[in-house]
């Protein structure tokens, strides 16, 4: 099936960054396919390469070796069709949640579609994320966890092939990230959209993964182990907090960051 539907491609990438203290060797020998419809988060401790990897798909980084493809074609730079939540949000001060999706809309859709249509796609993607009644709200007036909505909302309404998300509710309080959680469960149930996302926390990855992809310690990260998290679709956190297979599930991770990977300062290239 992998080889069959073979949607993002990372081949024997290597990552070294040259800094005024020399060259650091950040990313080695890392290869991984995702295919289409996939969740797939990255967990490692801090300093293992997980942002330098997403940026790399992102094409924001290019790879010191290596190759990367989506959709078959190599990724020699950022593209609409790869969006990009980060942890801050990224809005516009001065505009309102509706004008910092539409900006968005406009660059992509534009040269296809008149006014009415962006508008209708950018009243869609707010919808999807519950802040029709938001739209004329200035970042400075809605919560954090809004205005992660509207980051959301924003990449979505770009209709990007792969939605790639650096750790998106790390500063949120436990409610609000257990909240958004639960909808981007079923805002990427509707889309089907191809995710990659990541994280620090466990307890999330499980929840929302299809593969988890575990990084060993920096520097030279590579891919330590991938876990398949075969939970069936929809998930509802409150029956799998009860659950024997999630919890051997969390155990796996939580081995391999606290066990296998207990001493980032030990491990060395």
């Amino acid at each position: 099936m992998e080889t069959m539907n073979k949607f993002i491609e990372i081949n024997d990438v290597e990552m070294v960054f040259h800094t005024k203290k020399g060259a650091f060797h950040a990313l080695r020998d890392i290869s991984l396919t995702v295919q289409k419809g996939e969740f797939i988060t990255l967990i490692g401790h801090s300093g293992c390469g997980k942002s330098t990897l997403l940026n790399l798909i992102a094409g924001l980084l290019m790879p010191s070796d290596g190759l990367l493809l989506c959709a078959n074609r190599e990724i020699a730079g950022p593209s609409p069709e790869r969006s990009v939540v980060f942890q801050n949000h990224s809005l516009l001060p001065w505009l309102t949640c509706y004008e910092n999706i539409y900006l968005g809309v406009e660059r992509v859709f534009s040269a296809t579609e008149n006014r009415t249509q962006l508008r209708d796609r950018t009243r869609a993607a707010l919808a999807l994320v519950g802040l029709t009644a938001a739209e004329s709200k200035r970042p400075n007036e809605i919560s954090g966890g809004m205005k992660q909505r509207v980051g959301i909302a924003r990449a979505l309404a770009m209709e990007p092939k792969v939605l790639l998300m650096d750790e998106p509710f790390g500063a949120l309080d436990a409610l609000t990230r257990a909240h958004l959680q639960d909808e981007l469960l079923k805002i990427v149930a509707k889309t089907e959209s191809t995710v990659v996302m990541v994280t620090h926390d466990v307890d999330e990855a499980v929840l929302l993964s299809d593969r988890i992809v575990m990084m060993t310690n920096g520097p030279a990260a590579t891919i330590g182990e991938i876990l398949d998290v075969k939970l069936a679709r929809p998930r509802e956190r409150v029956a799998l907090a009860q659950d024997a297979q999630y919890s051997e599930y969390r155990t796996a991770v939580l081995e391999f960051l606290y066990r296998k990977q207990a001493h980032p300062a030990k491990e060395a290239a």
